[in-house]
């Protein structure tokens, strides 16, 4: 299957609200049986609509340092360098990128010494301007709407369709639009590997 219905939606909606919610209790829920339920959720985290189950953190209980909202202005082209090195910032919470070069960074620092934290961001040498403020709070309201699985061709860039292929290459997921794609991407795949 390669949408998302009704009970998927909900079963989404429910891990939202509580990403530890027994499957029993799922199941109760939409109305199937908790093998069913575990089945519906081990295809969406193959799918990569699940990444993976976190802990929301209420930081407001927490005494760890400065906590700021920053604006990193970066040159065209270079924000996924710049996202990149921050990936592995200690304190760094989200890195949100927009289409006009800019990331907003959440991050919390022992002390407000940004440019010392983010040093490997200005190492990049792509961040032009940096404005920073410290957060007084923070909501999070995840809303799931009525959504639709929206896969990408791992070969073309095309949407998957039902008609779309899946293909496990060296313990990786590929999604397919046709046949057709997922033979020329194994096809390069082999031959980059040959030549590795």
């Amino acid at each position: 299957m390669r949408d998302i219905d009704e009970t998927d939606r909900e079963l989404l909606r429910l891990l939202l609200e509580d990403g530890r919610r027994p499957y029993k209790e799922l199941a109760e829920a939409v109305e199937l049986s908790p093998p069913a339920v575990s089945d519906r959720i081990d295809r969406l985290r193959e799918l990569g609509v699940i990444q993976r189950f976190t802990v929301d953190v209420d930081r407001s209980k927490l005494r760890e340092g400065v906590r700021l909202a920053v604006t990193l202005s970066v040159r065209p082209g270079e924000t996924t360098a710049v996202r990149e090195a921050l990936a592995d910032v200690e304190g760094v919470e989200h890195v949100f990128a927009t289409a006009d070069s800019r990331l907003f960074v959440v991050a919390t620092f022992p002390s407000g010494d940004i440019e010392t934290h983010l040093a490997a961001a200005f190492d990049t040498g792509a961040v032009e301007a940096v404005e920073a403020t410290p957060l007084v709070g923070a909501d999070w309201h995840p809303a799931l709407g009525e959504v639709t699985l929206g896969l990408e061709c791992a070969e073309c860039g095309n949407t998957v369709t039902d008609e779309g292929v899946s293909a496990t290459i060296d313990g990786d997921r590929y999604e397919f639009c046709c046949g057709s794609c997922e033979a020329r991407f194994e096809e390069r795949y082999a031959e980059l590997q040959q030549n590795a």
